[in-house]
């Protein structure tokens, strides 16, 4: 998306302003640690960017003054369903959602990294702009969503390994492979210096049930160091308020010194009968058995355990905590009301990654692989995700104030 920013001013000859959008809020940008670390590294200042919490679209498309390419994804929130008439143009690698993608030209092929075919546009249509800076963050990019091109694990089609070598041809000095693969999968799984509420955000899904709310995080980190962070009880109790979470599971994971990955659970609820019910099913469960032991807990609302069999990821888990919310509703004899429905905002791209292949990581699912928050710029983008909230004013001013900054800078941009 940087990239076709940078591309589409250079060589649109048309009186138009091109204003890069990230289509998360500012305050997001740390859950991504490969995109704070990969910017850094080639020298774009979060300063030049502009994120979607600070920018009003509604009001520009109001205005007559909005057009939109939506890159890396094609589904709108209900929320912005007003603006989907502004769309001009999507650039996806992602399978088409008829019902939901806009009536404009689209360009989707399903190729492991978007910045592939954003690649491809760049050299078919324009070759000279293409600089160092804009050839590594695109060159990064396709290795780091490709999992470093490996054969294994299937995510790189013939088209991102061409494009890959065509980058490194013209541009004999851009990082090995396995450095920047291996820098940038180092810095997405690295959550320190994040708060635990951000580290709860960053990788979560959400179901519901009658009217209750269980919150499923991953957590990137030993449980007994999670467990032993300071405040940890009323961080909890605050994120369950704030997302208004009746339940609040946590699946720590790490890799041993033999790079092998532990699982953990932690299950947080206030509420005793409910908490007993979700941890008796979870406990007595066989088909997958978790192979659940119980781990020290100095709080009565926190059930902790150490989980044997490292094969059942979070999304494994969805089935067992319904089966529980089941079980709860029926032991308090509470009739049947809506349909469930599971607010699981990956529920579309883990259906595409599990035709991706084999997990990089033995035992580790690609569903942790790729740490869904900030939600976008996922396909799934559906209602619930924080793009739902509303968005703070931005004057025409100032954008254009922005603009112009981003206009005389050698950096390349992002494009929503």
């Amino acid at each position: 998306a940087l990239a076709l920013a940078f591309y589409l001013a250079k060589t649109t000859e048309a009186e138009e302003v091109f204003v890069p959008v990230l289509n998360i809020n500012r305050a997001e940008l740390p859950l991504r640690g490969d995109n704070v670390f990969f910017l850094q590294k080639i020298n774009i200042p979060e300063s030049l960017l502009i994120f979607r919490d600070e920018i009003d679209l509604h009001a520009l498309h109001q205005a007559g003054r909005l057009t939109l390419v939506l890159v890396d994804h094609h589904v709108l929130p209900k929320s912005d369903a007003a603006l989907e008439e502004a769309v001009v143009e999507v650039l996806d690698h992602r399978p088409i959602e008829q019902k939901h993608c806009p009536p404009c030209h689209v360009c989707v092929e399903l190729v492991g990294s978007c910045a592939t075919l954003v690649t491809e546009r760049i050299l078919q249509g324009a070759p000279e702009i293409l600089d160092g800076q804009t050839a590594a963050l695109l060159h990064g990019t396709i290795i780091l969503d490709c999992v470093n091109m490996d054969v294994k694990v299937g995510k790189a089609t013939p088209k991102d390994s061409k494009y890959v070598e065509k980058l490194e041809a013209l541009f004999p000095d851009l990082p090995k492979r396995n450095d920047i693969f291996d820098s940038l999968q180092k810095a997405k799984f690295d959550v320190s210096g994040l708060t635990t509420e951000q580290m709860l955000r960053k990788d979560q899904k959400t179901i519901f049930r009658q009217g209750t709310k269980v919150a499923i995080s991953a957590i990137y980190m030993d449980l007994e160091a999670f467990l032993q962070r300071s405040g940890l009880i009323a961080d909890l109790h605050a994120f369950c308020q704030a997302h208004s979470c009746d339940v609040l599971v946590t699946m720590t994971i790490f890799f041993n010194t033999h790079n092998e990955p532990v699982r953990q659970l932690a299950i947080f609820c206030p509420h005793a009968a409910l908490r007993m019910t979700i941890c008796g099913v979870l406990e007595r469960s066989h088909s997958p058995s978790l192979k659940l032991t119980p781990a020290p807990s100095a709080h009565p609302h926190l059930q902790a355990y150490l989980q044997g069999n490292t094969q059942i990821s979070r999304k494994k888990l969805l089935p067992l905590l319904q089966e529980a919310l089941s079980a709860y509703f029926e032991s308090m004899r509470i009739p049947s009301g809506q349909p469930d429905t599971e607010g699981v905002c990956r529920e579309q791209a883990d259906k595409e990654l599990d035709r991706a292949g084999n997990s990089l990581f033995p035992g580790l699912s690609q569903d942790e692989e790729e740490p869904p928050l900030p939600p976008t710029p996922m396909n799934s983008l559906v209602d619930e995700c924080p793009l739902d909230q509303g968005l703070p004013k931005l004057s025409a001013e100032a954008i254009f104030e922005k603009c112009s900054q981003i206009s005389q800078s050698q950096s390349t941009t992002a494009s929503m």
